[in-house]
């Protein structure tokens, strides 16, 4: 209703050109022809396939098969009023004939009352013609819409399939509900239509619909939906990141309001290379029960000028309509540097970045992790960027036995069975991800032998090995002394 409105106030308006980026072509041409007819004006619409039509009606072609500056040239020639639907004409405006054609019609738009109406997925406007544009954005559909919309997939499943009516339970239809926001109307009957096919919806088949959302608006493979998200009991230690999270988890899930509360932003994990950062980026997803979304900084950065920025814009903008989510930028520094080898792609990609943290207001939780903090642009890490920079530091000997228990179980092993008075000590200055290789190497020993992992052979495997600790001893020293009154202990 708001969409049909809006479009009739800018028709009315006698803006020369009108913009609709929009995939949802069937939505769009039945609001325009809407349009027409509250207006009292007549339509005609192009492509390449059809030519030009004058009307509803295909076989009524004015200007039957015209190419694309034909058709200009014969809307420009007749003067005829009225609104000129033109649907995917973005390949043709690298033609300089064509800008000029489009600018002479818009120039004359209000004396002859002609409307130029570009329908594409997606359309540049040439800078000479941007002062006679205006761009329209169909509004996305609303809880009741989508309510309706997934009524009727139900419905129509079993009536094709002869089946009792499709039983979607209340909580279910809520996450069905949430997990649709962002998409538009088309899209929400692609995604259901795919991933609603038995009688008893199940929780599974709510992430399925997770899943083709994503498959569906990840057009550039920039990011990636990771899956395999763990929980905070697969995480050891991190008790201030673990507590600081949970008394946030119900205003980012909009479970409670707080006046004066703020929806969470984000966090910065900075810590030594295998300390569990990216595992816990994981667990901050799996344990709020939303998607984990990783940027790909290495898809994002394209040889060809703008695409880079174009990626950077659209990939924001997907997180947006996947929220809530949490957006996930591993190892960060080594997408955004302080270097300016790349001709200040890198810089620009800053900017982007900096403007949409500011300005979000949708339930997308940013979490950056990073190992070097001193190539990390000093604008990133001004107070209000982050919510919280946490430092995730080497595990302590309770840490450690935590840890030493979770990779233990993981493998079917009872960590009762091991001595951890001389298992701690020996694995001082051990990260996360070494403790769990040195149980991998143990086990490794074991092959051609007993079969049993035993206290003496993880032993073995821990003293087999230098720790990063111990190899790179002056740089996480130095990285643990900065971070020391510069962060939040995780």
């Amino acid at each position: 209703m708001y969409d049909q409105k809006d479009l009739i106030t800018l028709i009315k308006s006698r803006m020369p050109i009108i913009v609709v980026e929009t995939t949802d072509e069937g939505r769009i041409l039945g609001l325009i022809h809407n349009a027409a007819a509250t207006t009292g004006q007549n339509i005609s619409r192009w492509n390449i396939a059809e030519g030009l039509v004058t009307g509803t009606n295909a076989s009524s072609g004015a200007g039957g098969g015209l190419e694309p500056t034909e058709v200009l040239l014969t809307i420009w020639n007749t003067k005829n009023p009225g609104i000129f639907v033109l649907i995917d004409f973005h390949p043709f405006m690298t033609e300089p004939r064509n800008v000029r054609l489009i600018k002479e019609i818009a120039q004359g738009a209000e004396r002859y009352r002609q409307t130029l109406v570009f329908v594409s997925y997606r359309f540049d406007i040439p800078e000479e013609l941007q002062i006679y544009c205006a761009r329209f954005e169909l509004r996305l559909p609303g809880d009741d819409e989508i309510l309706q919309l997934i009524k009727g997939i139900a419905v129509r499943w079993s009536a094709n399939n002869r089946t009792p009516p499709m039983i979607i339970p209340g909580e279910i239809k809520t996450m069905l509900l949430k997990n649709m926001r962002g998409l538009s109307v088309q899209e929400v009957g692609r995604v259901l239509q795919k991933t609603l096919t038995t009688q008893e919806i199940t929780r599974d088949q709510v992430d399925d619909v997770l899943k083709a959302k994503y498959e569906l608006l990840n057009k550039d493979g920039v990011l990636s939906y990771e899956q395999d998200t763990a929980r905070f009991s697969d995480v050891g230690g991190v008790p201030n990141l673990k507590r600081w999270l949970q008394q946030r988890q119900p205003i980012f899930l909009g479970d409670k309001t707080i006046p004066g509360i703020d929806m969470p932003k984000g966090i910065l994990l900075l810590g030594i290379q295998g300390s569990g950062k990216s595992l816990a980026a994981k667990a901050v997803a799996g344990s709020w029960g939303v998607p984990l979304l990783r940027l790909d900084f290495g898809a994002l950065y394209d040889k060809y000028i703008g695409e880079t920025e174009r990626k950077t814009r659209e990939s924001l903008k997907m997180a947006e309509r996947m929220a809530p989510c949490v957006l996930w930028f591993d190892e960060i520094e080594k997408g955004i540097s302080l270097e300016d080898n790349d001709g200040g792609t890198s810089r620009r990609i800053l900017s982007t970045l900096l403007t949409w943290m500011a300005e979000r207001k949708s339930a997308v939780f940013m979490v950056a992790t990073a190992n070097d903090i001193q190539s990390l642009p000093p604008e990133l890490m001004r107070k209000g960027r982050f919510d919280e920079i946490f430092f995730v530091d080497l595990p302590d000997p309770e840490t450690r036995k935590v840890i030493f228990s979770i990779h233990l179980k993981k493998r079917g092993l009872n960590p009762d069975d091991y001595d951890f008075t001389r298992l701690l000590p020996a694995s001082e200055g051990f990260s996360g991800s070494e403790l769990e290789q040195a149980v991998v190497s143990g086990l490794y020993s074991c092959v051609g032998g007993s079969g049993i992992l035993t206290n003496e052979r993880l032993l073995n495997a821990l003293h087999a090995t230098k720790p990063l600790s111990v190899v790179m001893a002056e740089q996480i020293e130095a990285l643990r002394e900065w971070a020391h009154e510069r962060t939040v202990l995780a």
